[in-house]
Protein backbone atom coordinates (compact mmCIF):
# COMPACT_ATOMS: atom_id res chain seq x y z
CA UNK A 1 0.00 0.00 0.00
CA UNK A 2 1.39 3.44 -0.87
CA UNK A 3 2.44 5.26 2.28
CA UNK A 4 3.61 8.78 3.08
CA UNK A 5 6.79 8.75 0.92
CA UNK A 6 4.99 7.29 -2.10
CA UNK A 7 2.07 9.71 -1.89
CA UNK A 8 4.33 12.70 -1.29
CA UNK A 9 6.38 11.67 -4.31
CA UNK A 10 3.18 11.61 -6.37
CA UNK A 11 2.17 15.00 -4.96
CA UNK A 12 5.45 16.60 -5.99
CA UNK A 13 5.27 15.16 -9.50
CA UNK A 14 1.63 16.15 -10.01
CA UNK A 15 2.33 19.67 -8.75
CA UNK A 16 4.78 20.11 -11.61
CA UNK A 17 2.49 18.68 -14.29
CA UNK A 18 -1.20 19.45 -13.83
CA UNK A 19 -1.50 22.70 -11.88
CA UNK A 20 -3.83 25.10 -13.75
CA UNK A 21 -4.21 22.69 -16.66
CA UNK A 22 -7.90 22.40 -17.65
CA UNK A 23 -9.52 18.98 -17.42
CA UNK A 24 -10.59 18.09 -20.96
CA UNK A 25 -12.00 14.58 -20.52
CA UNK A 26 -13.10 12.21 -17.77
CA UNK A 27 -13.58 8.46 -18.11
CA UNK A 28 -15.04 6.33 -15.32
CA UNK A 29 -14.65 2.59 -15.88
CA UNK A 30 -15.68 1.58 -12.36
CA UNK A 31 -18.52 3.45 -10.73
CA UNK A 32 -17.71 2.07 -7.27
CA UNK A 33 -14.42 4.01 -7.29
CA UNK A 34 -16.33 7.29 -7.07
CA UNK A 35 -18.98 8.54 -4.64
CA UNK A 36 -21.40 10.38 -6.94
CA UNK A 37 -23.20 9.42 -10.15
CA UNK A 38 -20.87 9.18 -13.14
CA UNK A 39 -22.50 12.03 -15.07
CA UNK A 40 -22.36 14.32 -12.03
CA UNK A 41 -18.70 13.42 -11.53
CA UNK A 42 -17.88 14.31 -15.13
CA UNK A 43 -19.91 17.52 -15.14
CA UNK A 44 -18.22 18.79 -12.00
CA UNK A 45 -14.72 18.09 -13.32
CA UNK A 46 -14.81 19.02 -17.01
CA UNK A 47 -13.28 22.42 -17.59
CA UNK A 48 -12.03 22.82 -14.03
CA UNK A 49 -8.40 23.21 -13.04
CA UNK A 50 -6.35 21.86 -10.16
CA UNK A 51 -4.89 24.81 -8.29
CA UNK A 52 -3.15 22.86 -5.53
CA UNK A 53 -2.30 19.24 -4.70
CA UNK A 54 -2.13 18.47 -0.99
CA UNK A 55 -1.15 15.31 0.86
CA UNK A 56 -2.63 14.28 4.19
CA UNK A 57 -1.41 10.98 5.57
CA UNK A 58 -1.82 8.43 2.76
CA UNK A 59 -4.32 10.61 0.89
CA UNK A 60 -3.96 13.17 -1.88
CA UNK A 61 -6.37 16.09 -2.14
CA UNK A 62 -6.78 17.83 -5.49
CA UNK A 63 -8.03 21.38 -4.83
CA UNK A 64 -10.16 22.45 -7.80
CA UNK A 65 -10.75 26.03 -8.86
CA UNK A 66 -14.51 25.62 -8.35
CA UNK A 67 -13.95 25.05 -4.62
CA UNK A 68 -14.48 21.31 -4.75
CA UNK A 69 -11.95 18.68 -3.68
CA UNK A 70 -10.99 15.33 -5.19
CA UNK A 71 -9.91 12.97 -2.42
CA UNK A 72 -7.70 10.05 -3.45
CA UNK A 73 -6.82 6.97 -1.42
CA UNK A 74 -4.99 4.31 -3.44
CA UNK A 75 -5.28 1.58 -0.80
CA UNK A 76 -3.63 -1.77 -1.57
CA UNK A 77 -2.16 -2.09 -5.07
CA UNK A 78 -3.26 1.31 -6.33
CA UNK A 79 -1.04 3.53 -8.46
CA UNK A 80 -1.13 6.42 -10.90
CA UNK A 81 0.38 6.94 -14.32
CA UNK A 82 0.61 10.17 -16.33
CA UNK A 83 1.05 10.01 -20.07
CA UNK A 84 -0.53 8.78 -23.28
CA UNK A 85 -2.60 5.71 -24.03
CA UNK A 86 0.37 4.26 -25.90
CA UNK A 87 2.88 4.41 -23.06
CA UNK A 88 0.74 3.68 -19.99
CA UNK A 89 1.05 0.31 -18.17
CA UNK A 90 -1.00 -2.47 -19.75
CA UNK A 91 -3.44 -2.67 -16.88
CA UNK A 92 -7.11 -1.83 -16.54
CA UNK A 93 -7.90 1.67 -15.32
CA UNK A 94 -10.76 2.62 -13.05
CA UNK A 95 -10.69 6.37 -13.74
CA UNK A 96 -8.96 8.50 -16.37
CA UNK A 97 -8.67 12.30 -16.21
CA UNK A 98 -7.23 14.02 -19.27
CA UNK A 99 -5.39 17.32 -19.54
CA UNK A 100 -5.18 17.89 -23.28
CA UNK A 101 -2.95 15.24 -24.86
CA UNK A 102 -1.91 13.74 -21.51
CA UNK A 103 -4.02 11.63 -19.16
CA UNK A 104 -3.75 10.81 -15.48
CA UNK A 105 -4.63 7.13 -15.16
CA UNK A 106 -5.85 5.77 -11.84
CA UNK A 107 -4.98 2.08 -11.70
CA UNK A 108 -5.88 -0.49 -9.05
CA UNK A 109 -8.73 1.51 -7.50
CA UNK A 110 -10.83 -1.59 -6.86
CA UNK A 111 -9.97 -1.14 -3.19
CA UNK A 112 -9.17 2.57 -3.28
CA UNK A 113 -11.26 5.52 -4.39
CA UNK A 114 -11.37 8.99 -5.92
CA UNK A 115 -14.19 10.86 -4.19
CA UNK A 116 -15.61 14.31 -4.84
CA UNK A 117 -16.19 16.42 -1.71
CA UNK A 118 -16.66 19.93 -0.46
CA UNK A 119 -13.83 21.56 1.50
CA UNK A 120 -15.85 21.20 4.70
CA UNK A 121 -16.43 17.49 4.09
CA UNK A 122 -12.71 16.89 3.61
CA UNK A 123 -11.91 18.72 6.83
CA UNK A 124 -14.42 16.57 8.68
CA UNK A 125 -13.04 13.35 7.19
CA UNK A 126 -9.50 14.24 8.25
CA UNK A 127 -10.36 15.47 11.72
CA UNK A 128 -9.61 12.07 13.36
CA UNK A 129 -6.18 11.74 11.71
CA UNK A 130 -3.05 12.07 13.79
CA UNK A 131 -0.29 14.61 13.12
CA UNK A 132 2.11 14.40 10.19
CA UNK A 133 5.47 12.87 11.19
CA UNK A 134 7.45 15.22 8.93
CA UNK A 135 5.53 18.36 9.81
CA UNK A 136 7.78 21.23 10.86
CA UNK A 137 5.90 21.38 14.16
CA UNK A 138 6.81 17.78 14.99
CA UNK A 139 9.77 17.44 17.36
CA UNK A 140 11.10 14.91 19.90
CA UNK A 141 9.06 16.41 22.74
CA UNK A 142 5.79 16.38 20.80
CA UNK A 143 6.45 12.82 19.62
CA UNK A 144 7.11 11.67 23.19
CA UNK A 145 3.86 13.32 24.23
CA UNK A 146 1.97 11.41 21.53
CA UNK A 147 3.32 8.12 22.87
CA UNK A 148 2.64 8.97 26.50
CA UNK A 149 -0.16 6.85 27.89
CA UNK A 150 -0.32 4.64 24.80
CA UNK A 151 -0.31 0.88 25.12
CA UNK A 152 0.21 -2.03 22.74
CA UNK A 153 2.87 -3.05 20.27
CA UNK A 154 5.15 -0.58 18.52
CA UNK A 155 4.06 -1.77 15.08
CA UNK A 156 0.38 -1.28 15.90
CA UNK A 157 1.05 2.23 17.16
CA UNK A 158 3.09 3.30 14.13
CA UNK A 159 0.43 2.17 11.64
CA UNK A 160 -2.47 3.67 13.63
CA UNK A 161 -3.53 6.65 11.49
CA UNK A 162 -5.26 8.26 14.47
CA UNK A 163 -1.91 8.43 16.26
CA UNK A 164 0.46 9.35 13.42
CA UNK A 165 -0.70 9.82 9.82
CA UNK A 166 1.00 8.26 6.81
CA UNK A 167 2.97 5.26 8.09
CA UNK A 168 1.99 1.74 7.01
CA UNK A 169 3.40 -1.76 7.11
CA UNK A 170 6.61 -1.14 5.18
CA UNK A 171 7.88 1.95 6.96
CA UNK A 172 6.75 0.80 10.39
CA UNK A 173 9.10 -2.17 10.01
CA UNK A 174 11.88 -0.02 8.58
CA UNK A 175 11.57 2.52 11.41
CA UNK A 176 11.61 -0.19 14.09
CA UNK A 177 14.72 -1.68 12.47
CA UNK A 178 16.50 1.68 12.27
CA UNK A 179 15.72 2.26 15.96
CA UNK A 180 16.96 -1.23 16.90
CA UNK A 181 13.59 -2.09 18.41
CA UNK A 182 11.43 -5.14 17.89
CA UNK A 183 8.08 -4.33 16.25
CA UNK A 184 6.44 -6.32 19.06
CA UNK A 185 7.90 -4.22 21.88
CA UNK A 186 5.26 -2.69 24.15
CA UNK A 187 5.07 1.06 23.75
CA UNK A 188 4.36 1.53 27.45
CA UNK A 189 7.69 -0.19 28.27
CA UNK A 190 9.88 2.06 26.12
CA UNK A 191 12.50 4.11 27.95
CA UNK A 192 13.03 7.80 27.30
CA UNK A 193 16.17 6.95 25.36
CA UNK A 194 14.29 4.42 23.22
CA UNK A 195 11.59 6.95 22.40
CA UNK A 196 14.22 9.48 21.36
CA UNK A 197 15.88 6.85 19.17
CA UNK A 198 12.54 5.94 17.66
CA UNK A 199 11.80 9.55 16.76
CA UNK A 200 15.19 9.94 15.08
CA UNK A 201 14.63 6.68 13.18
CA UNK A 202 11.20 7.82 11.97
CA UNK A 203 12.60 11.08 10.65
CA UNK A 204 15.57 9.40 8.97
CA UNK A 205 13.67 6.57 7.30
CA UNK A 206 10.77 8.67 6.00
CA UNK A 207 13.00 11.44 4.67
CA UNK A 208 15.36 8.99 2.96
CA UNK A 209 12.43 7.08 1.47
CA UNK A 210 10.89 10.30 0.20
CA UNK A 211 14.09 11.48 -1.42
CA UNK A 212 14.51 7.98 -2.86
CA UNK A 213 11.09 8.02 -4.52
CA UNK A 214 9.45 5.49 -2.20
CA UNK A 215 9.25 1.76 -2.78
CA UNK A 216 6.60 1.51 -5.53
CA UNK A 217 8.20 -0.01 -8.60
CA UNK A 218 6.02 1.40 -11.41
CA UNK A 219 7.28 4.68 -12.96
CA UNK A 220 4.84 7.59 -12.85
CA UNK A 221 5.61 8.64 -16.41
CA UNK A 222 8.04 8.14 -19.27
CA UNK A 223 11.53 9.15 -18.15
CA UNK A 224 10.69 8.88 -14.44
CA UNK A 225 13.90 7.65 -12.80
CA UNK A 226 12.91 8.46 -9.22
CA UNK A 227 9.67 6.61 -8.36
CA UNK A 228 10.43 3.28 -6.71
CA UNK A 229 14.09 4.06 -6.10
CA UNK A 230 13.85 3.24 -2.41
CA UNK A 231 12.62 -0.31 -3.00
CA UNK A 232 16.16 -1.70 -3.07
CA UNK A 233 17.09 0.28 0.05
CA UNK A 234 14.61 -1.40 2.40
CA UNK A 235 16.55 -3.09 5.21
CA UNK A 236 13.96 -5.61 6.43
CA UNK A 237 10.64 -5.23 4.63
CA UNK A 238 9.92 -8.15 2.31
CA UNK A 239 13.43 -9.59 2.93
CA UNK A 240 12.49 -12.76 4.81
CA UNK A 241 15.39 -15.23 4.97
CA UNK A 242 17.97 -12.72 3.73
CA UNK A 243 20.98 -11.51 5.69
CA UNK A 244 20.69 -8.46 7.92
CA UNK A 245 22.77 -5.59 6.55
CA UNK A 246 23.72 -4.52 10.07
CA UNK A 247 24.66 -7.71 11.90
CA UNK A 248 24.54 -10.52 9.38
CA UNK A 249 21.64 -12.27 11.11
CA UNK A 250 18.63 -13.61 9.26
CA UNK A 251 15.58 -11.45 8.61
CA UNK A 252 12.45 -13.06 10.02
CA UNK A 253 8.82 -12.72 8.98
CA UNK A 254 5.99 -13.24 11.43
CA UNK A 255 2.49 -11.97 12.13
CA UNK A 256 1.53 -9.42 14.76
CA UNK A 257 -2.08 -8.44 15.35
CA UNK A 258 -3.01 -9.67 11.89
CA UNK A 259 -0.19 -7.81 10.11
CA UNK A 260 2.96 -9.26 8.61
CA UNK A 261 6.13 -8.11 10.31
CA UNK A 262 9.73 -8.21 9.09
CA UNK A 263 12.58 -7.80 11.58
CA UNK A 264 16.03 -8.98 12.60
CA UNK A 265 15.87 -10.93 15.89
CA UNK A 266 19.64 -10.56 16.34
CA UNK A 267 19.96 -6.77 16.45
CA UNK A 268 16.44 -5.54 17.26
CA UNK A 269 15.63 -5.63 20.96
CA UNK A 270 13.08 -4.66 23.59
CA UNK A 271 14.89 -1.39 24.38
Amino acid sequence: MPELPEMENYRRLLSELIINAPITNVVVNREKSINVPVESFKEELLGTRTIFVERRGKHLIFHLNNGRRLLLHLMLGGLMYYGTEEDRPKRSTQIEISFGDRTLYFIGLRLGHLHLHSAKEVDELFAPLGPEPLDRRMNPEKFAGILQGRRGSLKSLLVNQHVIAGIGNCYADEIAYEAGLLPSVKVQDLTEASVARLYAAMQKVLREALEGGGYMDTPFMVGDQLTGGYDDQCKVYDREGEACYRCGGTINKSELNGRKVFYCPSCQHEQ
